[in-house]
């Protein structure tokens, strides 16, 4: 099959990055291809009280176990398939439940911290941001941790007023100077995907 392409979509939290992986594999359907959410890497904490878990910074860099998540990347790029963590965001641990995930022509990383660490940057090709209005951002972050993650009102704009505003500005939005493409995502994105997806293609074919 010859070296995958990887592709790594970062932004800050609700910032649209979902939105644009989908277009991005939609468009390019021809192609196999594998999503690996960085989010299904944050760290085993079985161990804690739910109290304890509830006052982790997820939004710092060592929430994460980038190094489970660069080991299984490293396998995906060799042809190997891999055995992928997933992530129970109400119970705020990694879920029992795995995922058998196989190699794949196009390998697409997505995740709020996905460029900060050099070692996953340097095995990816093509480097995202999606950089959308922290109010957007904030609106979309309460509406879907509300619905889908049963958080209350409450604890989302805590969460948000004590890690993830200042870690957006610490830890992700510095990683926007490591993108190769930049994404405004306020209003509409269509214009960049088509660019985006013109770009891969021709360094697939």
């Amino acid at each position: 099959m010859g070296k995958p392409l990887v592709i790594a979509v970062a932004g800050g939290s609700s910032s649209g990055k979902t939105t644009v992986v989908n277009k991005i594999t939609k468009n390019l359907a021809e192609y196999p291809v594998v999503v690996i959410k960085h989010d299904d890497y944050y760290k085993d904490q079985s161990e804690m009280t739910m109290e304890e878990r509830r006052a982790v910074n997820y939004d710092h860099p060592f929430s994460l176990d980038n190094d489970l998540f660069i080991r299984q990347l490293k396998q995906l790029i060799a042809g190997n398939p891999i055995e992928k963590p997933t992530y129970d965001f109400v119970n705020h641990t990694r879920a029992a439940k795995t995922e058998i995930v196989h190699p794949a022509k196009i390998i697409i990383l997505e995740g709020i911290l996905v460029l900060e660490d050099a070692r996953i940057r340097n095995l990816v090709d093509v480097k995202i941001f999606v950089e959308t209005d922290d109010d957007l951002r904030f609106i979309r972050r309460l509406k879907r941790d509300i619905e889908e993650r049963g958080r209350t009102m409450d604890s989302v704009i805590s969460q948000y007023l004590k890690t993830v505003k200042p870690m957006y500005h610490e830890f992700v939005k510095p990683t926007k100077r490591y993108a190769d493409i930049i994404i405004p995502n306020d209003y509409n994105h269509d214009v960049a995907v088509d660019l985006i997806n013109a770009k891969l293609l021709s360094i697939l074919k």
